[in-house]
Order: C-alpha cells, then sequence, then structure tokens
C-alpha cells in the first residue's frame, strides 16, 4: 500500500504530477494534510507525521514493514524505481540513468537552494562559492535544453516536472530565455498538471 501526505499547491503538488504522469493514482492513497507556507499562511497539521511538519511524505506499506521517503527528489525516484515499466526514468543500465539521477539530485542540493536564496535576496560570496547562483542554474538548463525538447533530451521524465516548478510557482523568476520558456510552457501543457491544479484548487476552496 501506498500513501501520500500531501498539502495543495505546495511541493507535494509535483508528486501528485508524477503520479497522473505514471499512471498509478488508483494505487496511492492520499491524506491531505496542512502546512504552514512561506508567507505566513496555515499551521503544522499534527495529522502530519513528518518530522518537520512537511510535505511530500510517503509511505509505502509491504510484508516487511513500512518504507518511509521525504524530498521530492528521493520520492520521484522511489515511486520510479517502483514501477519501472511507468516511462518516466531512464531504467537502471542504461546510458541515461546517470543523467536523469544528477538531474534529482541536482535539484534538491544546488536549484531550489538558490533559487529561494535569490527570492529572499540573500548573497554572500561562500554561498555562490558553494551552491553558485542563479546564472549558473540558468547556463545549465540552457545547455541541456539545447539537446532536445527535455533535460534528457527526446525523453520526458521525472527529472523535468521536477526542475520545472520553483517556475510554476514563481513565474517572475522564469528566465528570460527562449530554450527554458518554451521548457515551461511544454511542461505546463500537460494534462497531468492542469489536472491536478485543478484539483489542488478545488481542494483549498473547500
Amino acid at each position: 500500500m501506498l500513501k501520500l501526505i500531501h498539502a495543495p499547491m505546495s511541493r507535494s503538488s509535483r508528486i501528485l504530477w508524477l503520479i497522473e504522469e505514471m499512471g498509478i493514482a488508483d494505487k496511492v492513497d492520499i491524506q491531505r494534510v496542512n502546512i504552514r507556507r512561506f508567507d505566513g499562511s496555515g499551521a503544522r497539521d499534527p495529522s502530519n507525521p513528518h518530522p518537520e511538519g512537511k510535505v511530500p511524505l510517503l509511505f509505502h506499506t509491504t510484508a516487511d514493514g513500512t518504507a518511509t521517503i521525504s524530498e521530492s527528489g528521493a520520492v520521484m525516484l522511489y515511486l520510479t524505481a517502483l514501477f519501472p515499466d511507468s516511462g518516466l526514468a531512464p531504467k537502471p543500465g542504461t546510458a541515461k540513468r546517470g543523467e536523469f539521477l544528477t538531474w534529482l539530485f541536482w535539484y534538491g542540493s544546488v536549484m531550489e537552494p538558490v533559487l529561494t536564496l535569490a527570492s529572499a535576496g540573500i548573497d554572500h560570496p561562500y554561498l555562490t562559492a558553494g551552491l553558485r547562483g542563479v546564472p549558473e542554474v540558468n547556463a545549465r538548463l540552457h545547455a541541456a535544453l539545447e539537446k532536445g525538447p527535455w533535460l534528457l533530451g527526446d525523453q520526458f521524465s521525472a527529472a523535468d516536472l521536477l526542475c520545472f516548478s520553483p517556475y510554476n510557482w514563481f513565474k517572475d523568476a522564469t528566465p528570460d530565455d527562449p530554450l527554458i520558456r518554451d521548457w515551461v510552457a511544454r511542461c505546463l501543457a500537460r494534462p497531468c498538471i492542469a489536472k491536478v491544479m485543478a484539483q489542488d484548487q478545488a481542494m483549498l476552496a473547500a
């Protein structure tokens, strides 16, 4: 059994995008929770077992116990490995697998921290020396998208869902780069994203 802890219009929405893309919505129970948001709204939900009260959080119960997975990249890696025929990740042993893993880990280790710090107006030589900055993030995306419509070339993958996601929430942060803007538009045009966004809006309205 799979269960996802989800807050509408949050980082866990991209996990719902992935679940829809993979066609496994009937295999995952969704538990909606409240979270404290960056604008100060919301509050920690006592029903959320995440140690920091955040989302996403995935549980997978099998005969030998329950696996608990947090962090978007880890959840995406776990699900695509659990359902390897979904087409959302290159299979282990293939040439593209290393690129796929690199994008997932680069997003959490570099891209999101860099964009968050830039949004907050925080800059320091220690940060740019270790993480680099927005120009380096843009350059890396641009270089990948020069080779094809998606980060892995011709293959759309969970890496696209993860790395494009901040530009969905903060559209003003999208670089003025035609390759990146067209990629963001292609991601937004996928039916799974429109479906989940509508569901999230309905949850919030209710």
